[in-house]
């Protein structure tokens, strides 16, 4: 397992860097970025995150599963977990739903426009 580090980015500078790691052949850590804070906060609300923090290190887990450890009902837990695995921050597999790290590092900066 591994670190997934998130951060706030153009599109841009996020394509320039997985063109250099792909002509240079080398690992890349994982990494998602976002285009925006606004973004970022929509995906990643505070709920959303109390369900990547069960999920973490946990292997693969089934909806009820992750319902019950987060104390919410089915329904809502499964329109965050559709919203996690659309924004590609989950996974699912035959056997439920991982989330493949076992950590996560969040990296912006905020200044003054």
């Amino acid at each position: 397992m591994s670190t997934l580090t998130i951060d706030i980015r153009s599109l841009r500078d996020t394509l320039d860097d997985a063109v250099q790691v792909m002509e240079r052949l080398e690992y890349s850590q994982p990494h998602i970025s976002f285009e925006s804070p606004e973004l970022l906060w929509k995906i990643l609300t505070g709920k959303r995150w109390e369900i990547l923090r069960v999920m973490t290190a946990a292997g693969p887990l089934a909806l009820r599963e992750i319902a019950r450890r987060v104390g919410r009902d089915v329904k809502s837990v499964h329109l965050d977990v559709h919203a996690l695995l659309d924004a590609g921050l989950i996974e699912r597999q035959d056997n439920g739903f991982v989330f493949p790290y076992d950590a996560v590092h969040v990296n912006f900066l905020l200044k003054a426009g």
